[in-house]
């Protein structure tokens, strides 16, 4: 057994025996690889483990996410290539994970860090060696997006944001049990969406209301104004580290997180410094729906996550609400919170663009 799986703590090699209840071997060599290895120093929440708002039940690392996708795909496919992107498919997460997302413009998709992906194993010697070893094709496993049950359009369910829901609401926001969680996944099989394709979807109408009503409030922290004003005052202090020399953006792809917060607090740069030690000891941040001068703002948005689920009624599938006024009304109230159009903190900070 891998020597990183020795060492998981109980809660958590529970939770992966849930999600494929015998552990396939084979992929044990590809998670003991440098570039799977550094994923366990980058957070899932992108940056709120640091900041003084967020308390959390303990570290979700993209490494543990990254394993817990795989296992999802291969319990319901058996299938070396798909398991294979679905292990791969955040390897070229970098330091912050989506808050460099936000440092590129890209808030509402979070998808421009994925560039690196085929790069990133390309250039690993030993990845491709076992690629080699199997007789598997770098095409078959860079791009879990043309694996629907790996990954589809927000609003369907696939293995990477059902891992998440599991995972996030299990090791950080602690509102999830083992028994629960096996309750939901136990009832999951692979159904034909509207569009005649494979999807994960639940047997039974009544569970998947019940999942519903778990996950949107798991959901709604993601993009929260709250969440959003803490992942875009990181990228720019990021940025503006970048801008000065302090940090270069292949640093982002090869450091943990606490080795760039380290670089932050002894960079040569105080008003950079000061402003991150202000980032991290926040305790709020205001909405407004016009700008704040002299204090931090932004308007930009984040990405609306959520979930509608298929279930099997009457020997067909139905997105859950479709079929169920329940589900649909929590849906709705979901899609319909309001956010502030500008949001941020209560002090000031101009980024650094050249």
């Amino acid at each position: 057994m891998n020597k990183y799986l020795e060492t998981l703590n109980n809660e958590v090699r529970d939770y992966f025996k849930i999600l494929s209840p015998e552990f396939p071997e084979w992929l044990i060599d590809y998670i003991d690889t440098p570039e799977m290895h550094r994923l366990d120093g980058i957070s899932m929440l992108c940056s709120t483990d640091y900041q003084k708002m967020y308390s959390y039940k303990s570290f979700n690392s993209v490494f543990q996410h990254s394993i817990g996708v795989a296992l999802i795909i291969w319990h319901f496919t058996n299938d070396k290539e798909q398991t294979l992107a679905g292990l791969f498919h955040d390897i070229a997460s970098p330091t912050f994970k989506h808050c460099i997302d936000f440092m590129n413009g890209d808030s509402e998709n979070q998808e421009s860090t994925e560039e690196r992906t085929e790069l990133i194993i390309r250039n690993s010697n030993k990845i491709m060696s076992l690629l080699k070893r199997d007789n598997i094709k770098v095409e078959e496993i860079c791009d879990y997006h043309i694996y629907p049950i790996a990954d589809n359009d927000i609003p369907k369910l696939s293995a990477d944001r059902f891992e998440y829901t599991f995972s996030n609401g299990l090791f950080l926001y602690d509102v999830w049990t083992l028994q629960e969680i096996e309750h939901f996944y136990n009832n999951i099989i692979i159904l034909k969406n509207e569009d005649g394709i494979d999807e994960l979807g639940f047997e039974d109408v009544k569970i998947c209301e019940e999942y519903v009503y778990k996950i949107l409030p798991i959901f709604a922290n993601y993009h929260s104004d709250q969440t959003v004003a803490v992942m875009q005052c990181i990228a720019d202090i990021i940025k503006s580290m970048n801008v000065k020399g302090y940090i270069s953006i292949d640093d982002l792809y090869k450091l943990s997180e606490k080795d760039v917060i380290n670089k932050i607090l002894h960079c040569n740069d105080e008003y950079i410094r000061n402003i991150f030690i202000k980032w991290q000891n926040a305790t709020s941040v205001y909405g407004s729906d016009t700008p704040i001068k002299d204090k931090y703002c932004t308007s930009v948005k984040g990405k609306v996550r959520y979930i509608i689920p298929l279930a099997k009624f009457d020997k067909k599938s139905y997105r859950i609400n479709e079929i169920s006024q329940v589900a649909a009304k929590y849906i709705e109230e979901y899609l319909n919170i309001k956010h502030y159009k500008y949001k941020g903190f209560d002090f000031n900070f101009k980024p650094y663009d050249r």
